[in-house]
């Protein structure tokens, strides 16, 4: 097996190293602020569906450098260093920067459609339900549809899933080391963590809390963006 190992290569590079940086300044910030009334961040800058009133076109950027909760942020930052410091070694800083923030545009997106699609599923079988309902019962229903519509998506899981599936592709032969301790490839890696979020994605699983269409939306454009890059070279596989 073939191993990368490129040269000045650095455990955490520059691009990597300020977007870990970044995050957790941004998540030291929400909680700082968490229990405000007077500002909240995810309102602003947690990427919001398009029937919400809260939503704007800077949150397709901004809601990748915010996360829910500190296991949130801690597994989408390890995940970020461990395949990111290699694709950023093997690119260079630029690159690197370019495809992360494509990636994360792109894992909102496709996102932003689905929820779009379920949202006006949702609006049309409210406004159908509450012409038999009672006053009180009506308001309750009115109540759900808006929590619904006005629910933040944020994290760094749609960049992080580029970064795999362009790890998987140009490194495929790549042991990965399960709970640090199973060995299994790369490729064989990536095609399970993908098929998986597939399905969790059709199920939509109730309750899980996971955007799953924004993982796969991150992985797709993360590996049709290293297929074009690497479309004069795609022989050389490590």
């Amino acid at each position: 097996m073939t191993e990368f190992r490129p040269r000045g290569f650095q455990v955490l590079p520059l691009i990597v190293k300020n977007l870990l940086i970044i995050n957790t300044l941004v998540f030291l910030a929400q909680k700082a602020f968490e229990g405000s009334t007077g500002f909240s961040i995810e309102k602003y800058f947690a990427l919001h569906d398009i029937h919400s009133v809260y939503f704007k076109p800077h949150q397709l950027i901004s809601y990748m450098f915010l996360h829910g909760s500190f296991e949130h942020i801690l597994f989408n930052m390890f995940a970020l260093w461990m395949f990111g410091s290699t694709l950023e070694n093997y690119w260079g800083p630029k690159k690197f920067l370019i495809f992360y923030l494509l990636c994360g545009i792109g894992a909102g997106a496709l996102h932003l459609g689905v929820l779009y699609y379920e949202n006006e599923m949702l609006i049309r079988d409210t406004y159908q339900k509450i012409a038999s309902l009672g006053e009180g019962a009506q308001l309750e229903a009115l109540k759900q549809m808006y929590i619904q519509i006005n629910t933040s998506t944020l994290g760094a899981s749609g960049s992080v899933f580029g970064c795999l599936a362009a790890f998987g592709y140009l490194f495929p032969n790549s042991l990965i080391y399960l709970y640090f301790f199973i060995p299994i490839k790369a490729k064989w890696f990536v095609l399970m963590y993908g098929a998986m979020e597939l399905i969790l994605g059709i199920q939509n699983s109730a309750g899980d809390n996971v955007a799953h269409w924004a993982h796969l939306g991150g992985a797709l454009i993360g590996f049709l963006l290293v297929l074009y890059w690497n479309k004069t070279n795609r022989r050389k596989f490590y």
